[in-house]
């Protein structure tokens, strides 16, 4: 089998997160008298990180506004993170036959490394992900691969022997300067046609389809 490991980006890949984190970052914006913004909207916002997102949401927001707003969104998550949020169905069945095929497991995400932990610890611990991290202080964040690479390091793989599995242009980005193969998610937050043009090789539109990409290597 050329591809020994997954690399699962987190939000909109494994996990549903949309709904809480939608809700605590409006929550921070309306108790800041901000506009706040439709559950819909975090699509596009998501992806790279709370500053980006309130950078987004904030449109011409000033720096010192966007540090208030990921402060606030820190506590507030904190307390909301697990309210709504689910594995994306078929998610369990996938990791159940990876995990069977000897697969390794292993997770990326730009959300912040303590919210990562508490997600894979909640949501995916029953599975042997072998590393799992989000943004940490030092490192930077997708579409840099230096996390990407450095997961690779820690597995004593090739970046050659990872697909990677996401659903952003970031995530596709990511895979491709990693030396991963890149694999877009279609169920998560952007659209399919912006995973194909971050580069994307392929599209799964069910989670257990991903099956079909490492039974073809």
């Amino acid at each position: 089998m050329r591809f020994r490991a997954v690399l699962f980006d987190l939000d909109g890949t494994l996990l549903d997160t949309l709904a809480d984190i939608a809700h605590a970052a409006n929550s921070v914006l309306d108790g800041l008298g901000l506009p706040t913004h439709p559950e819909e909207a975090y699509r596009q916002f998501i992806g790279e990180g709370i500053a980006v997102l309130f950078r987004r949401a904030l449109g011409d927001g000033e720096e010192g506004q966007v540090d208030r707003c990921v402060a606030a969104f820190r506590e507030e998550y904190g307390r909301t993170w697990n309210v709504r949020t689910r594995p994306y169905e078929g998610i369990p069945e996938l990791l159940d036959a990876l995990t069977g095929q000897r697969v390794a497991l292993t997770l990326l995400s730009n959300k912040p490394d303590a919210f990562t932990q508490l997600c894979a610890g909640h949501y995916l611990a029953r599975w042997p992900f072998r590393v799992v991290l989000g943004a940490r202080e030092g490192v930077p964040r997708k579409p840099d691969p230096a996390a990407a690479g450095e997961i690779a390091g820690r597995l004593g793989l090739e970046p050659s022997a990872f697909v990677y599995l996401g659903d952003s242009a970031v995530d596709m980005q990511t895979a491709r300067r990693a030396g991963m193969y890149p694999v877009g998610a279609s169920w998560g937050f952007r659209p399919v046609t912006e995973l194909l043009d971050g580069g994307a090789e392929v599209i799964v539109d069910q989670p257990l389809e991903l099956l079909d990409v490492l039974g073809d290597s």
